[in-house]
């Protein structure tokens, strides 16, 4: 009973995923500070709207004035075909209505142009979280301590500014490949009804180097994909038109952090029910009246045709014949009702479930092109189910490749195509095993989780934590990053990211309506510096060249210094910066 997508289906596809457009509303629903800010500090500001640069490594206060961490001008430095960012403040102690913004004409000393289409400008929002408190484990709403943070990014075109209130807005610069190389000055022009403009000042150095475009990146990203949590979010049917075009803008903005894989459910809950949202199957499975199997793959393939038309085209994960709980269920046509089984690795029963499956979906995956690019995936099995399920494999279809995130188990390690570490494992053999595994073609990165209090990617996490995993990776030999889930929403993401039993934003990195957030930009700065890192590294290790020997062992020194304990020792944003300092005094030619 297979359903093979029809043809039409894919040609539509094609040309299926654009940008999302802006919005232009001035008002957000934020939630009520469940803190009790000092609002005599307002008493101290001088009336009207003021403005000033701010700092990417800071979540500013809402309800509080930024006090003296402001400037009016800003420095910035970047690669041709980077993105660059910073943020700006707006606050005022009254109201002030419709404030508006836009830039003025950025130029060099050649008179050359730096487009305004370049530059974007976001709202930062805020949304509820919590505290660390232990990570992983039940917690209760009402036990912990919880505060606003700044995290969304909100596409608009003009904003209000209530009394006694500061707005953090997100100014994203985006570079293009083919930019000339120079110093771009120009102002930042903020705009009120009734009073005179505001300017801040803009300088852009724009090296003479290129980045690629991230569908060239090396950098592994592996977040995980929740489309079931849009279509509930949104309240529309599962794979509906409208679930299609909602998540058109979510999976072409992870396309373009260079995410590398399309996160695939062939059984119904591989994780159980954890999730707010859990998984369903894309694959169904049908024991038919005669004993047989049936295998309808046609969500499936259009799912994973509609990612690669995204642009994510590198590697498909299929999750998985060891799930939680190890539980299978299924639809049988003599009951005319669904069963549940559990099924252990190892035993006769896994074997005589899993070997029709696997027979068929490789005949299916030659038939779309696909077996090449696909990969079984398990997340954090024992040691027991690693082996039993890899022996099967090896046995009945060799020619699929495992990816797996969790222990390290050096017997079953030379058999994982794609294997992630759990940071709490990482050593300093861990890099001598990438080394390894990368002269073998095999793929290596790390992942943070709910119990990890730092690096992470929690809405109260610094946010140069999110931009410090990639350096992190590069450190350590690492060829990428894992993070379970790109948008497992809770159950109302844009005001409240806390989750019943993780710290909250553990669940997701992006919010409804394709927004990004203050950590899903950081991580993407941190892979570009990662691509950056590894350029330089390449160029450096021309040792015929002079410089070169002391530019590649001063970045190697600095890498070397970024160990599994080093924010112990100074917060992300201290690493971050002096690295990035380090990269943009070794780009200069």
């Amino acid at each position: 009973m297979k359903k093979l997508l029809p043809l039409l289906i894919f040609i539509f596809l094609l040309n299926f995923c654009k940008e999302p457009e802006k919005k232009l509303s001035t008002d957000f629903r934020e939630p009520e500070n469940p803190e009790k800010p000092d609002s005599t500090l307002w008493d101290h500001v001088k009336k009207g709207l003021h403005a000033g640069f701010g700092s990417v490594d800071t979540r500013y206060k809402r309800d509080l004035p930024p006090g003296i961490q402001t400037t009016d001008s800003w420095d910035g430095t970047s690669w041709r075909g980077e993105k660059i960012h910073t943020q700006f403040l707006l606050w005022s102690a009254e109201n002030i209505p419709d404030v508006r913004w836009r830039t003025g004409e950025i130029r060099n000393n050649q008179g050359e142009l730096l487009d305004s289409n370049n530059f974007e400008i976001r709202a930062v929002r805020y949304i509820l979280t919590d505290e660390f408190a232990g990570g992983c484990g039940f917690r209760s709403a009402d036990t912990l301590q919880s505060h606003l943070a700044g995290d969304m990014l909100e596409r608009i075109t003009k904003i209000n500014i209530p009394a006694h209130t500061t707005r953090p807005m997100w100014l994203t610069v985006s570079i293009p490949e083919n930019q000339a190389p120079g110093v771009y000055t120009g102002n930042l022009k903020i705009l009120q009804p009734g009073d005179s403009s505001k300017f801040l000042k803009i300088s852009i150095n724009v090296q003479d180097r290129r980045l690629p475009p991230p569908s060239d990146w090396t950098f592994h990203l592996d977040l995980w994909q929740n489309p079931f949590a849009v279509a509930r979010f949104h309240k529309i049917p599962v794979w509906s038109q409208d679930h299609w075009d909602l998540l058109k803008p979510l999976l072409t903005m992870l396309a373009d952090a260079g995410q590398k894989c399309i996160t695939t459910s062939i059984i119904p809950f591989p994780w159980g029910k954890q999730t707010y949202d859990p998984f369903e199957s894309m694959i169904g499975w049908i024991h038919n009246s005669s004993g047989k199997w049936d295998y309808d793959y046609s969500v499936f393939d259009q799912y994973v045709q509609f990612a690669m038309d995204c642009g994510i085209t590198e590697q498909i994960n299929c999750y998985s014949m060891v799930p939680w709980g190890n539980k299978l269920k299924y639809f049988d046509e003599d009951s005319s009702g669904f069963v549940t089984r559990e099924v252990l690795p190892g035993s006769e029963e896994f074997e005589e479930l899993w070997k029709p499956f696997l027979y068929d979906f490789r005949a299916h995956l030659k038939e779309m092109g696909w077996l090449d690019k696909t990969t079984l995936a398990m997340d954090e099995r024992n040691m027991k189910e690693m082996k039993a399920t890899i022996t099967l494999l090896e046995k009945v279809v060799p020619e699929f490749r495992i990816t797996m995130a969790g222990h390290y188990f050096k017997d079953i390690n030379p058999a994982l195509y794609d294997f992630s570490y759990n940071w709490r494992l990482i050593t300093e053999k861990s890099k001598t095993v990438a080394e390894k595994r990368r002269k073998n073609n095999q793929i290596t990165t790390y992942y943070v989780a709910c119990g990890i209090p730092k690096p992470n990617n929690f809405t109260f996490s610094p946010p140069a934590e999110s931009a410090y995993e990639g350096w992190f990776a590069a450190a350590m030999g690492f060829d990428g990053f894992l993070r379970w889930a790109y948008n497992s929403w809770v159950e109302d993401p844009l005001t409240d990211s806390r989750f019943r039993t993780w710290p909250a934003g553990d669940t997701y990195f992006v919010y409804p309506g394709a927004r990004s957030s203050i950590r899903f930009e950081r991580l993407r700065e941190g892979i570009q510096d990662y691509e950056k890192i590894k350029i330089l590294k390449s160029e450096f290790g021309n040792q015929g060249i002079p410089g070169n020997p002391e530019k590649l062992k001063e970045l190697e020194d600095f890498l070397e210094r970024i160990q599994p304990e080093s924010l112990e020792e100074s917060p992300a944003k201290v690493w971050v910066n002096e690295g990035k300092d380090l990269i943009n005094r070794l780009s200069l030619k």
